[in-house]
């Protein structure tokens, strides 16, 4: 009978450290895995706000469309419903389209919905505060057209008075908005942001307004 040859058996210390050596493998991987798909997270979230900028800024647009065709008569000549900028304005015998239905949907908030931002707002002078701050100190000089509407702006002194960093970071919004004319529009996720606005890093600071445009 032939002797078996015990060097060509791994020792047991062999095995132990192939083991070790696997495990430590494995928890790298897992690792990588989860900074990939942390960085993926982050970045769909990055997109998602760069296209919250692009819509909010569009509605903003369309409200001073609608103000100037309106005939710049104060707050009467404000929207007071989405469905009205997107009815479009009057032009002859035809209608301008002045929002497109896409940029009326919130991409930051689960229901879609912008929140409606009046012109006697806390929120809106919280945003004044907000670009007062951002640009050193100097409060930002209103659109002559928009003038007799900046007057009636709450003044906030301390931007951290306002409902929106009142409340804690993280859900959604889902308040009704409230019924008379509009000023400008903001996200109802009151998630923190990977990009800022102004200088501004939470979702629901950002007011989109043609205001200061």
């Amino acid at each position: 009978m032939a002797r078996m040859n015990h060097k060509s058996l791994p020792r047991h210390g062999e095995r132990g450290y192939t083991l070790v050596a696997l495990l430590a493998v494995m928890s790298l991987l897992m690792l990588f895995a989860m900074a990939a798909a942390s960085n993926l997270q982050q970045q769909d979230q990055r997109e998602r706000e760069k296209e919250a900028v692009f819509r909010g800024e569009q509605v903003a647009d369309s409200i001073r469309s609608y103000y100037q065709y309106k005939g710049r008569q104060g707050v009467n000549s404000l929207p007071t419903s989405m469905d009205q900028l997107l009815e479009g304005i009057q032009r002859g015998t035809k209608k301008l389209q002045i929002l497109r239905v896409s940029a009326s949907r919130d991409p930051l908030s689960k229901s879609g919905e912008w929140k409606l931002i009046s012109p006697t707002s806390q929120d809106l002078g919280g945003f004044v505060a907000s670009l007062t701050i951002y640009t050193g100190g100097a409060p930002p000089a209103p659109k002559r057209e928009f003038a007799a509407l900046a007057t009636l702006i709450p003044r906030v002194v301390d931007v951290l008075n306002t409902q929106s960093t009142n409340t804690a970071a993280g859900g959604d919004d889902t308040s009704a908005n409230a019924d008379g004319p509009f000023l400008g529009v903001a996200s109802r996720s009151q998630r923190n942001s990977v990009i800022t606005y102004y200088g501004i890093d939470r979702h629901d600071g950002w007011i989109f307004t043609p205001l200061f445009r």
